[in-house]
């Protein structure tokens, strides 16, 4: 049985740490500074609870020592310092940022690191970068790649057409930093909340746009490769041009705090959410022009007799695919491992993979 330290007591650590408790492979320790968030915790015999400063390097450490890895369920400004512990103490370290400077950091750790450095396990970066890999693998040249995933209630019921259902710290990071894009061959920066479009999916429209991180390391692996790359993330049409004004107008993107207290206190959080992941990738193969493209919904659901959110599912099943690869010696066991390194195969077969199959069959490839 392997020892794991889940980092962060929130949403989605708890259902880290309940799908893993489950399988009886592993022991984890949920560590967080606040006591409430603790109470949370799903209780089970395999799961234990600690109150721990992470900011406190020596409290970290000694926390970390002897476990096989530390999954990072933290807000995005605290990863680098969990990675920093893990490399000094031997533990290998998962993560499911979204900030691309946090990431670039873990990445130069791994440079002289004698465990594995897994950033970005989650939904998006992660298993969106994991599918777009193996479409791209299938064409012997590439045009474009585009990456589209949302996370949306099942039921709006607000003019955003929104409700909160994960990190706000995440949500406002992604709203407002700069995106990475391939344009024309070249990786470079884009605005957030810029360059919308319309698609339709199942009868259902929606918009999509800019927003930071969801590209991943996949956007450096294939540049030079490919002709036009983007991650734009989906909502419900009308979402996005509010947004603008909030952060524009209101100048918003300069006062955080109040914008994350408008979203913790004027938008309820849900449980009834569906997740979008859409991928369309195209270029030449045997001659001909030619596109693929992976449409999966996830909706919300029970898992092993607890009820979780479609975001919980999603993100709790592509960190836990990624750790139990790790455990069974199917991915590196040092240095900095990126998700396109995983194979969709592989993730998809994997007990936690499974979580991505619809319960009414496959998911759209074609």
């Amino acid at each position: 049985m392997k020892h794991i330290v889940v980092v962060g007591a929130g949403n989605i650590g708890s259902a880290i740490s309940w799908m893993l408790a489950v399988t009886g492979d592993y022991r984890i320790t949920v560590a967080d500074r606040a006591v409430d968030q603790l109470a949370n915790v799903p209780s089970h015999e395999r799961i234990d609870t600690e109150v721990v400063d992470i900011t406190d390097r020596l409290s970290l450490q000694a926390l970390l020592k002897n476990k096989f890895a530390v999954l990072s369920a933290a807000p995005y400004h605290l990863t680098a310092g969990i990675a920093e512990a893990a490399v000094a103490v031997g533990t290998h370290y998962l993560d499911l940022t979204e900030d691309v400077e946090s990431t670039r950091k873990v990445k130069k750790l791994a440079e002289t690191s004698e465990v594995a450095l897994i950033p970005q396990c989650g939904l998006a970066p992660g298993f969106i970068s994991i599918v777009a890999a193996d479409l791209a693998s299938r064409f012997d040249k590439l045009d474009s790649v585009r990456m589209r995933v949302g996370a949306l209630p099942q039921y709006p019921s607000n003019a955003l057409n929104y409700n909160l259902t994960w990190s706000t710290d995440g949500l406002i990071n992604e709203y407002i930093e700069p995106c990475e894009a391939i344009v024309e061959g070249r990786l470079t920066a884009v605005p957030a909340l810029e360059e919308r479009e319309e698609f339709s999916l199942d009868g259902m429209t929606y918009e999509a746009f800019n927003t930071s991180g969801g590209l991943g390391t996949l956007a450096a692996t294939l540049e030079g490769k490919v002709r036009t790359m983007n991650y734009r993330t989906i909502r419900y049409p009308g979402h996005v041009s509010i947004m603008k004004a909030l952060l524009n107008d209101f100048n918003l993107r300069n006062r955080r705090d109040v914008l994350k207290d408008l979203f913790e206190n004027a938008l309820p959080a849900t449980m009834q959410d569906v997740v979008i992941v859409f991928v369309t990738v195209c270029g030449t193969k045997n001659g001909r022009f030619m596109q693929e493209t992976y449409a999966n919904k996830i909706y919300a659901g029970p898992v092993s007799g607890r009820m979780m959110s479609a975001i919980q599912i999603t993100t709790a099943a592509g960190i836990c695919t990624v750790l139990d690869l790790l455990a069974g010696e199917k991915l590196p066991l040092r240095g900095f491992v990126k998700q396109e390194d995983v194979a969709l195969d592989a993730f998809l077969a994997n007990r936690f993979g499974q979580y991505y199959v619809p319960r009414e069959g496959l998911a759209k490839v074609g």
